[in-house]
């Protein structure tokens, strides 16, 4: 077994948009020799959702994910997707060095508001292979208020019920080797705690953090088996992160103080015969530095066990000299694994230091674009088949150095990145 270090952080950003640097937000120091994770999960919450900022979010990166992608691709990340349900937003990033052992991404949601007809309540995920492991992240913002804890727990057990993927073998949260659930679950101290939001406050700068956590309301639900008993949460040795006056770390006692902000961990450690898998949680903080919203951002480390000896490598493309822009262009490839090919299967063109899966500067099926270069012969079938691939009319914006990306994609959306070439460049035609 080996391990990849995960790196979850969630935020309630109360609309606001990143006006202060998010490198904190991401444990980045900048210092030399710092080791970097491999995953970036990030979940937010309450992310500005009017309708005009919908429409643009469907057809661009909002204003967070934006500037997350700006710090994180100088570091080698490329974001792989994105879901946004109205205010509810999470984001995964990898180092570029995984991309082609990720197989089968794929993403939901649920609403719960109104009784599920709207999502500024609800949960969003993503769910994912590497190495032989499957993972799934949850984004939730569940219901406010202290006494809305049957609406929480009915929240909770709405999202777990309504939630379906199209990998069969994980088609539940709760079927993945792994689970991370993080967001503002919204969860009080409990009602018959009879302490005023001053007093709670001085408890905290007493730092009596114990004594306020046995009143805490996810840690007595999950004891009483009613919502996320299956998790495991470290406890906070942070100071509630809920609610405190806009721009400043002053609490606002118009709310008593509590741990709105949370990030739990499952792991179905005997799914695999003579392994256990394992998740080894390395640090649960908040970041008292970020004033924008009413909460403190909470992230959290993890080391988790997958398999070393797994490689899902399976197209080769030949290397590519130089392409026209333009102009129709070839490449050729071939596929050393044998995996059924579908008809939502595309191979994109992108710029070398794509940061995102979304970056295609175009693309073609490859049902239309490729085909065999040679009829298959007895003396041939041990070789893998080559196929050649043409990509018509390259946009004439095109300069500099490029590579070819191929996903295998599902009717339901779910993605896998099979291939990709080495970089190589885009020239002017002669003509011009």
């Amino acid at each position: 077994m080996d391990n990849l270090r995960l790196y979850l952080a969630t935020y309630n950003v109360g609309t606001s948009n990143p006006e202060q640097r998010l490198q904190d937000l991401l444990s980045i120091t900048n210092q030399k020799g710092e080791k970097y994770p491999d995953f970036y999960v990030i979940g937010l919450q309450e992310v500005k959702s009017q309708p005009q900022n919908m429409l643009m979010d469907t057809l661009f990166d909002d204003a967070w994910t934006i500037a997350l992608r700006n710090i994180l691709d100088h570091k080698g990340y490329v974001k792989l997707k994105s879901i946004r349900l109205q205010g509810l937003l999470l984001s995964v990033f990898t180092l570029k060095k995984h991309l082609l052992n990720i197989r089968e991404i794929e993403s939901e949601y649920t609403r719960t508001g109104l009784a599920g007809m709207w999502g500024n309540k609800g949960a969003v995920s993503i769910r994912l292979s590497i190495y032989g492991c499957s993972l799934c992240f949850v984004n939730s913002h569940l219901s406010a208020h202290d006494n809305q804890l049957k609406d929480r727990i009915e929240d909770y057990n709405s999202i777990i019920k309504d939630q379906d993927f199209h990998v069969e073998e994980t088609s539940k949260i709760f079927y993945h080797d792994y689970v991370f659930w993080m967001g503002d679950l919204n969860f009080r101290l409990l009602e018959d705690f009879e302490r005023s939001s001053e007093e709670i406050e001085r408890m905290i700068q007493k730092k009596d953090l114990q004594r306020l956590l046995e009143q805490d309301q996810l840690k007595y639900v999950m004891k009483k088996g009613e919502a996320f008993s299956e998790f495991t949460e470290k406890d906070p040795d942070f100071p509630p992160t809920f609610k405190f006056d806009v721009g400043s770390n002053s609490y606002d006692h118009k709310r008593r103080p509590a741990w709105c902000d949370r990030i739990l961990y499952c792991v179905n450690s005997y799914n695999y015969e003579n392994v256990t898998l394992k998740v080894d949680q390395l640090s649960y903080k908040h970041h008292p530095s970020y004033m924008l919203s009413d909460h403190k951002p909470v992230s959290a480390d993890f080391n988790i066990k997958v398999f070393s000896d797994y490689s899902e490598h399976v197209v080769q493309f030949d290397r590519v000299i130089s392409w026209e822009e333009s102009a129709d262009n070839k490449a050729y490839y071939k596929i050393t694994k044998d995996i059924p090919p579908t008809k939502d299967d595309w191979i994109g063109l992108f710029k070398e230091d794509f940061s995102s899966l979304d970056d295609y500067v175009t693309y073609e099926y490859v049902s239309k674009c490729s085909t065999p270069t040679e009829e298959r012969s007895l003396a041939s079938l041990e070789r893998p088949q080559k196929y050649e691939v043409t990509i018509p009319d390259v946009p004439s914006r095109c300069r500099g150095n490029y590579c070819l990306v191929y996903f295998s994609q599902s009717e339901d959306k779910v993605m896998s990145v099979l291939g990709i070439s080495d970089p190589f460049p885009i020239i002017k035609t002669e003509s011009d």
